[in-house]
């Protein structure tokens, strides 16, 4: 059911700005809207579970929609993988957005690590694939750099606030996030569960009154949590 040449990185409609999926479906009527949605949402559970060459058939059967709707909507497999990782992206922006407005900088850190941790665990390794099959679709040196500053003022926040550790760095985040992608090779329900538990550890240990210095901060990069990865 796969259109023709479907997987040529040409013929990705590159991501240039954050919300644009939600931009495109702006003129839809009611029900071309909702058709859309159901299949971002479709494609999004499949390509974690299966991968981002799972058949589109399949898409549309767990949409409940006919291949023709599925068309209307995607012409190009590369136009449906466009939209799920736009809206990933969208909903990370949501989450650090949150966090951010926090008026507990604490309680914002918390509710971070643990959603976007689930999140993770529940994507399987999405977004790795796509940036690996489409290194051009997005301005990652300028999202990394939003996302890095963001970080940085959330934790300094904490640490002001006195509820995290003077010696915590904000490049642990990037540290946390990269041993709950090692778990995207068990089942969902273990791979969440699974974040949750090292969440946990990783909160109690950051939590201010943990006095026992901590070793020297690993010199990561955002870029380290978009590895190349086989799918």
């Amino acid at each position: 059911m796969d259109a023709p040449n479907s997987q040529k990185t040409q013929d990705h409609p590159p991501i240039s700005r954050r919300g644009a999926g939600a931009g495109r479906t702006q003129h839809l009527r009611a029900d071309a809207r909702a058709n859309h949605a159901v299949l971002v949402d479709a494609a999004r559970a499949l390509f974690s579970t299966d991968g981002i060459d799972v058949p589109l058939s399949a898409v549309a059967r767990r949409a409940g929609v006919s291949a023709a709707t599925l068309y209307r909507r995607f012409p190009t497999r590369d136009a449906l993988i466009a939209d799920v990782f736009d809206e990933e992206l969208a909903e990370c922006d949501a989450v650090l957005g949150r966090a951010l407005a926090d008026e507990d900088p604490w309680r914002g850190l918390v509710r971070l690590l643990t959603t976007v941790s689930e999140m993770q665990a529940r994507s399987r390794g999405f977004s790795a694939a796509f940036l690996a099959r489409y290194p051009d679709a997005v301005d990652l040196d300028a999202t990394r750099a939003r996302a890095d500053q963001s970080l940085l003022g959330l934790v300094q926040r904490a640490k002001e606030a006195g509820a995290l550790r003077p010696d915590f760095d904000h490049t642990d985040i990037y540290l946390l996030l990269l041993a709950v992608d090692a778990l995207s090779t068990q089942p969902t329900e273990i791979a969440v569960a699974g974040s949750r538990r090292l969440v946990a550890y990783v909160l109690q240990a950051a939590r201010a009154g943990h006095t026992a210095p901590l070793p020297p901060p690993a010199a990561l990069e955002p870029s380290a949590l978009h590895h190349e990865r086989g799918r």
